[in-house]
């Protein structure tokens, strides 16, 4: 699922005819920023509720984030693409899947609707009798490290951790989202992140979501937001490794599909003057068959290993210059005359 109609980097327009491709600039940039409000709010509100409020359950908080990211990506995704993470909307827009003027309302949006979800959270605890602070809540589910993570996992590790989780998610969220259905891409992804927080749970809090952190640290203990920043560069600087591999891969496919194409043209078309042969002035695309641009395009069809067996390729150069010789002795073109 991505924000921006794909056509790989590179590619020619002719390469995308044929193509059905449903566009989302439609909706306008403000509707979509406000889907990736309403879907990074769902995210928040539900993934936090369960750890508040139900945390040694039957539903795990890791995998309700998880759920819900697929449920949201199929309720909102058809609007904004389903990002809902800044680190998403970062790898996307640096793999060309997303335009560049989006990601800063994307960012906004999913900022906004986090932190709509946290102060519900904590507006409705806030009046509760039985609990008489909020910040112990929040502080339990904030990110950190170092004396501030569960197993006291240090910077560097908390730090890689973060980095390689988000570059995977990342991946499969651009990977699921061009080849499969959007219903699919979202359960790929949601199961994806849902596996990725119960790894992380124990080291750092389970983050990959700038979002999601930031509007816990502003409910929770000072410490929370001293150590915010460690989780909006690890998620990001992951997020631009898988978006810059991916954004090469697609200039890298393309370009030579081009060479080829391009090779193939001056090949068959092209006479040694640089003028169209009759042939093609005449609409003929191809050469006739039994000629030797067609003997050794079918000697190329048939395999690398056959056409390299010995004695095959030198008995068939031999028979296509003896049948070009006999061509000419018999009445054939002269050399230098034009093709009939």
């Amino acid at each position: 699922m991505t924000a921006e109609p794909h056509i790989p980097a590179g590619a020619s327009a002719a390469a995308a005819e044929g193509t059905t491709v449903t566009s989302l600039r439609s909706y306008g940039i403000l509707g979509r920023s406000i889907a990736e409000a309403a879907g990074s709010f769902l995210l928040v509100l539900a993934g936090l509720g369960v750890s508040f409020f139900n945390p040694s359950g039957g539903l795990s908080a890791p995998l309700a984030f998880g759920l819900v990211l697929a449920a949201a990506m199929v309720a909102f995704g058809y609007i904004s693409g389903g990002h809902f993470l800044p680190t998403i909307t970062l790898g996307s827009a640096l793999a060309g899947r997303t335009s560049w003027k989006a990601v800063l309302p994307y960012i906004v949006a999913q900022l906004v609707g986090a932190l709509f979800a946290a102060l519900i959270l904590w507006v409705s605890m806030t009046g509760h009798p039985q609990i008489p602070e909020t910040q112990p809540f929040f502080a339990a589910v904030a990110n950190g490290f170092a004396e501030n993570s569960a197993t006291q996992f240090p910077l560097a590790g908390a730090l890689l951790t973060e980095v390689i989780a988000a570059a995977l998610l990342t991946a499969v969220f651009l990977g699921a989202g061009t080849r499969l259905s959007s219903a699919a891409s979202a359960f790929a992804v949601g199961v994806t992140y849902a596996a990725l927080l119960t790894f992380l749970v124990p080291i750092t809090g389970g983050s990959i979501n700038p979002a999601r952190s930031t509007a816990v640290a502003v409910f929770a203990e000072p410490w929370a937001i001293q150590q915010l920043w460690l989780f909006w560069v690890a998620p990001l600087l992951g997020a631009a490794i898988t978006g810059l591999i991916y954004r090469s891969l697609d200039f890298a496919v393309p370009a030579a599909a081009v060479v080829v194409e391009e090779e193939i043209v001056e090949d068959e078309f092209l006479e040694d003057d640089g003028e169209l042969p009759s042939e093609a002035a005449e609409g003929t695309a191809a050469p006739a068959a039994g000629t030797p641009r067609a003997e050794a395009d079918d000697a190329a069809a048939r395999g690398f290993f056959e056409a390299d067996t010995p004695g095959n390729s030198s008995a068939e150069a031999g028979s296509t210059e003896a049948t070009r010789e006999d061509g000419e002795q018999d009445g054939g073109n002269a050399p230098g005359t034009p093709r009939s």
